[in-house]
């Protein structure tokens, strides 16, 4: 199955998943159902961009130590210092989001 094929299909299931289970959607006054969407497309992409990041991060770190066994130690803690950095801005966005909201 296309990857492509495959998000959208999980996104549409998302969309429809409120009205499958029959629930009551209560927005705030002033806010649309837009404003909800785009918080979450946005911390999907939030997410997905740190996950492409953080498995930048390790596979250069993984190919220093191949390359050299003996900087392990030296390439280790700074592999996850990186990793919670990155982490951090995704918890970040995380709490933002749901603050606007």
């Amino acid at each position: 199955m296309n990857l492509k094929l495959l998000g959208l299909l999980i996104f549409l299931v998302c969309l429809i998943s409120g009205s499958a289970f029959a629930e009551e959607v209560v927005l705030p006054k002033g806010r649309g159902i837009d404003d909800f969407i785009a918080y979450f497309i946005a911390m999907g992409m939030v997410a997905a961009v740190a996950t492409l990041a953080q498995s930048k991060v390790i596979t250069t770190a993984l190919e220093g130590i191949a390359r050299n066994p003996s900087t392990s130690d030296k390439l280790f803690t700074p592999m996850i210092l990186g990793l919670a950095l990155i982490e951090s801005l995704v918890i970040f966005t995380f709490v933002s989001v749901f603050m606007v909201k």
